[in-house]
C-alpha cells in the first residue's frame, strides 16, 4: 500500500461492477444522500477520474458529453463534469484537487469547454473554473426553458475554448429529468 493518491482514467464501460459499485458507495457518502438514482444518468462512454489513496477508491468525478451554448456562439462540445466526490474521512488534503486537475489535462484535446453546477464555487474557483455570470436557460425541442433559479454553474477554458463572454445567455440541452 503506498501513502499517496494515484489516478486512474476509465469509461464507465470498461469499469469492473465493483468498482462502479465503489464509486456510488463514495457518491453516496460524500453527498450524504443515496447516489443510486444520478448514477444511471451517467453514460457508457463517461470518463471517470478514479483516485485511490493505497488500493482504496478515495475520490471521483466523471465526464459526459453535452452542448453548451454562449449567445450568438456555435455550440461547443463540453465536458460535463458530474458526480465530484471525496470521502469525508479524505477530504482537505487535496484529493478532489488533484483528481480535477488530472481530468481537466485527459479532456483537454477532446474538448471546447467544460461546465459542471456546484454548491462549492470557491473550491473550483481555485483549481481555474469560472462562475457564469449572466442568463441560463435549457434547449428543449419546444424551444428555452429559462432556468433563472439555477446557481453555481462554472465553465472551465480549456486550449480550444473560444473567446468567451460570460455576462451573456448560456444554453445547454434538456436531458431526461434535468437541465444542468
Amino acid at each position: 500500500m503506498t501513502d499517496r493518491l494515484t489516478i486512474q482514467t476509465s469509461r464507465t464501460d470498461d469499469l469492473p461492477v465493483a468498482t462502479l459499485l465503489a464509486i456510488v458507495h463514495l457518491c453516496t457518502e460524500a453527498y450524504q444522500k443515496d447516489f443510486s438514482p444520478n448514477f444511471s444518468s451517467i453514460p457508457p462512454d463517461g470518463l471517470h477520474s478514479l483516485g485511490y489513496f493505497g488500493d482504496q477508491l478515495v475520490s471521483h468525478a466523471v465526464v459526459a458529453t453535452r452542448w453548451l451554448q454562449p449567445e450568438k456562439m456555435p455550440m461547443l462540445r463540453t465536458a460535463y463534469v458530474d458526480a465530484v466526490a471525496t470521502y469525508p474521512t479524505h477530504q482537505g488534503r487535496g484529493f478532489g484537487s488533484a483528481v480535477m486537475r488530472h481530468l481537466a489535462s485527459v479532456i483537454a484535446d477532446d474538448y471546447e469547454i467544460a461546465c459542471l453546477v456546484t454548491a462549492r464555487v470557491s473550491f473550483y474557483d481555485r483549481l481555474g473554473w469560472e462562475l457564469w455570470r449572466g442568463p441560463l436557460a435549457g434547449r428543449s425541442e419546444t424551444g428555452l426553458v429559462p432556468t433563472q433559479d439555477q446557481k453555481g454553474i462554472m465553465i472551465l477554458r480549456l486550449p480550444r475554448t473560444p473567446a468567451l463572454n460570460l455576462e451573456v445567455l448560456l444554453t445547454i440541452e434538456c436531458q431526461p429529468g434535468r437541465i444542468w
